[in-house]
């Protein structure tokens, strides 16, 4: 995908490539992974929305789990729950490793696209 193209572009080449939902949510990680370590290179405006983005999508990781009608087994969801809030609270922090945050994004892609 062209970094360029704006997320409705995106979704849509990424239908038409007919990737599967887990292959879907791989590509959310990955662009989130993208924006962070572009954000490192970048300026102070970069790193606020590549963080801020970031948090948002591990809270929503972190409401998917802990919804009791989740269908995956208890302790893998606990688990993804755990990594989840350590990528928050690295989101919260005055400095936050972004590479921490972008190795958990690369972590995830590549379990989903398994």
């Amino acid at each position: 995908m062209m970094p360029d193209q704006n997320p409705a572009a995106q979704g849509a080449a990424a239908y038409r490539r007919r990737l599967t939902p887990k292959q879907m949510e791989a590509e959310i990680f990955a662009r989130a992974t993208r924006a962070i370590r572009t954000a490192e290179a970048g300026g102070p405006l970069d790193r606020v929305r590549a963080i801020a983005d970031n948090r948002r999508l591990w809270d929503a990781v972190h409401g998917v789990v802990m919804d009791p009608s989740n269908a995956l087994p208890a302790e893998l969801r606990a688990h993804i729950a755990g990594v989840a809030l350590a990528v928050i609270r690295e989101c919260d922090a005055e400095v936050p490793d972004l590479a921490f945050i972008a190795e958990m994004n690369d972590q995830f892609a590549a379990g989903l696209w398994t």
